[in-house]
């Protein structure tokens, strides 16, 4: 027995002293899968999807978020078959961006009939992908105060679908949403008449930033309404020292965080998409301030 520990503590004293690791997660982590969009170009996922999920997990990622849905499928395949493919790689497929936008017509008569009607399929293709969040990427500003209502009033409609199926309803946040209509910023609005249980809010922090908004002065405004977050910087994470992921993270109590999805919208050109996604993945495992996970117990 005695030989055997020696051997394997002298196994482990070697791999430290070769600077090896051992792979897999270290922090549960997510990353949105528009990021590598190149890589999964031309309706090739099912070609690729194995080995490029493989790469996420071994670099630390346990989830991922989709941003390919149309007609029922994701990324071309069945919700049932997206769901096998991200389990087999060992990441959980947390969430999607999706979303229908009402047209001219539908929002000055306030008709939300068929709009819904699209949600109604779209979150029965949800569940059965076995996601927890359904997130709307992006939306317009209204022209008034009465289009806002319109608006807010949809979300709420969504939020009230999604919560009776047993999802998680959001809204993700670019810079214009901090415009304002008629003197309050968009986003203020909605979370003023969008109720809490409808929809959350996923901030993304690097669009905030560019809006030159603070994140952590939003959580403050409204506590609790971030319960997932967009971990973005100007290229990979912790590149451009423009956002304080510190103080972002070390707030995550105040804005209800349960769960964070990096986001990457390119690099410099100099490393790959992938390699981005890698030293991405890095920073936030070697970073003291991310706790391990945020989901509640």
């Amino acid at each position: 027995m005695k030989r055997i520990f020696s051997f394997s503590l002298i196994a482990l004293l070697l791999a430290g002293s070769l600077g090896l690791q051992a792979k897999g997660p270290k922090k549960q982590m997510a990353l949105q899968l528009y990021s590598i969009r190149s890589v999964f170009n031309d309706g090739n996922y099912q070609q690729k999807h194995a080995e490029v999920f493989k790469q996420l997990r071994d670099m630390g990622f346990t989830g991922v978020e989709a941003a390919s849905y149309n007609n029922g499928k994701f990324y071309g395949v069945s919700p049932e078959q997206y769901r096998q493919d991200c389990i087999a790689a060992g990441l959980e497929p947390i969430s999607s961006h999706a979303t229908r936008g009402l047209n001219r017509q539908e929002l000055d008569n306030h008709d939300f009939t068929a709009a819904l009607q699209w949600w109604d399929q779209a979150i029965a293709a949800h569940k059965a992908a076995g996601m927890t969040y359904l997130v709307t990427p992006s939306g317009p500003v209204p022209k008034n105060l009465k289009e806002a209502q319109t608006l807010c009033d949809y979300y709420n409609a969504i939020g009230e679908r999604c919560r009776q199926a047993g999802l998680s309803y959001g809204y993700h946040t670019h810079s214009h949403e901090y415009q304002k209509v008629e003197g309050t910023p968009w986003i203020e609005i909605m979370l003023k008449n969008v109720k809490p249980e409808n929809m959350f809010w996923q901030m993304d922090v690097y669009w905030c930033v560019m809006a030159q908004q603070s994140p952590v002065v939003w959580f403050k405004k409204f506590p609790g309404r971030c319960r997932m977050l967009h971990i973005k910087d100007l290229y990979e994470l912790g590149q451009s020292g423009m956002l304080g992921f510190d103080a972002i993270f070390q707030n995550a109590g105040l804005c209800g965080l349960e769960n964070y999805i990096v986001e990457l919208e390119g690099t410099d050109g100099t490393i790959s998409i992938m390699e981005g996604v890698r030293r991405s993945a890095e920073y936030l495992n070697n970073a003291k301030f991310v706790k391990k996970s945020y989901k509640k117990k």
